[in-house]
């Protein structure tokens, strides 16, 4: 791996963002909400700028690619997890999430393993998903700053949109890795494909 793509702005960013979930943690822990809130936001910023940084300095590296949506799981993962260990978020909802993912990752590394599959782009159920976790981690710990009925409204129904949209993009996913693996590409053996690219 070239240490240039690791010294990019945006892949420091993504960086920064990662840094930015023990700090919350401790918050938390300590039940200082606003802080944990405060510091959640700005880990989200880091998460549009780096985005924005990589497309306007032509920045987009491979690293990157892997980077950026690793330190969001690692986020939203933690994030889920501590709440529910302080009584915030049900834990129905953490295990749905902590369940998806899991899959989906040991999924990932089987098929690249014996299929060669990889490159698997967010959905736009993957994205509905990770926006509802997101903003059901944000009004939850605003309800614990501020315990007014719109926000626990608010909380509430992103709560559900997470419980909804992690089963459509995991079966989403699913469909998708059906469709790869039956497309002609993947059907011929290896060495087929090796063949067919001999000049």
């Amino acid at each position: 791996m070239k240490l240039s793509q690791i010294l990019t702005a945006p892949n420091q960013l993504t960086l920064l963002r990662m840094a930015f979930v023990p700090f919350i943690v401790i918050e938390l822990v300590d039940h200082r909400y606003f802080w944990a809130l405060v510091l959640f936001v700005l880990a989200g910023v880091s998460d549009g700028l780096d985005g924005l940084l990589a497309r306007g300095l032509h920045q987009q590296t491979l690293l990157g690619q892997y980077l950026d949506p690793i330190a969001d799981k690692l986020l939203l993962s933690t994030m889920f997890l501590v709440l529910s260990i302080l009584h915030k978020i049900p834990w129905k909802y953490t295990v749905l999430v902590f369940s998806r993912d899991t899959s989906i990752l040991a999924a990932s590394a089987v098929l690249f393993a014996i299929a060669g599959l990889r490159n698997f782009h967010p959905s736009i159920f993957g994205k509905a998903n990770t926006f509802s976790q997101i903003g059901a981690v944000f009004f939850v710990m605003l309800l614990s700053v501020k315990p007014v009925r719109w926000i626990w409204i608010a909380r509430t129904v992103f709560l559900r949109a997470t419980f909804a949209f992690t089963i459509i993009s995991a079966l989403h996913y699913v469909f998708l890795v059906q469709s790869r693996l039956r497309s002609p590409a993947n059907l011929a053996p290896p060495h087929s494909a090796e063949m067919r690219s001999m000049p």
